[in-house]
């Protein structure tokens, strides 16, 4: 766990990648589905609550999830949370754009964040629970994310997962998985892609962060799509 990037080079990287990630078409090549999931949560929020009040978006990047929501539902308040100053900024000024509701950016972790308890309808959780590390910090955060939420309100969240087995995770991972960023360029490609998920990311599987949800105090649960290693659910408070 020691050898696992730190919040510094996580921001660091981040940083430097502000205008990749403004693009979906190249700041989520290695993910798998990302604009049906895109489309498939934002679609979910906007059925759910047809008059949506305050969303935070955690780990929000250049604000991708929220601009995609903005044209499905009007005037929603927005946090934005983000290691990344410059992902902040490109996120504000982008979601800013969408909704005439008040659009806010908070410059860090948001398990230490000074985040309101029971004030949100929905929290976007996309490609960074990942990067929490050991049992005890996946608990705290998912306790956390609980308390922020309203009741009634609901966490989305879209990420990298594992496989409860080991021969079926290197059946979908490393052969699937691989064989896909393969296809993207070559092997020296999908072998870096590989190397910064091993230096940076630390997932969970689907079944475990499901069970956790409930440990928590979530009432229901529900899966909204599966590819691979990539998953997107919803629990609601």
């Amino acid at each position: 766990m020691e050898q696992k990037s730190t919040l510094k080079e996580i921001e660091e990287r981040f940083d430097q990648d502000v205008e990749r990630f403004s693009n979906l078409d190249t700041g989520q090549q290695t993910t798998l589905d990302a604009l049906y999931n895109m489309e498939l949560m934002t679609d979910g929020i906007a059925a759910v609550y047809p008059n949506l009040g305050a969303v935070l978006d955690i780990g929000c990047g250049a604000g991708n999830y929220p601009v995609k929501l903005g044209t499905k539902v009007s005037n929603f308040d927005c946090t934005l949370v983000d290691l990344s100053q410059p992902m902040l900024d490109q996120a504000k000024k982008r979601v800013s754009a969408v909704t005439n509701g008040q659009v806010e950016i908070l410059k860090g972790d948001f398990r230490t964040a000074a985040l309101p308890n029971n004030n949100y309808d929905v929290i976007i959780a996309t490609a960074v629970l990942h990067h929490l590390r050991d049992t005890a910090d996946w608990e705290t955060a998912f306790r956390k994310l609980f308390d922020l939420l309203k009741d009634g309100g609901s966490i989305w969240i879209f990420d990298l997962v594992t496989q409860e087995d080991h021969a079926i995770q290197n059946l979908i991972y490393h052969n699937r998985y691989g064989d896909y960023l393969t296809s993207l360029k070559d092997e020296q490609y999908r072998d870096h892609v590989f190397a910064y998920i091993e230096k940076e990311d630390t997932p969970r599987s689907l079944t475990y962060q499901l069970d956790l949800l409930k440990k928590v105090g979530f009432k229901s649960v529900d899966v909204l799509h599966k590819k691979l290693n990539f998953a997107s659910f919803v629990a609601f408070k």
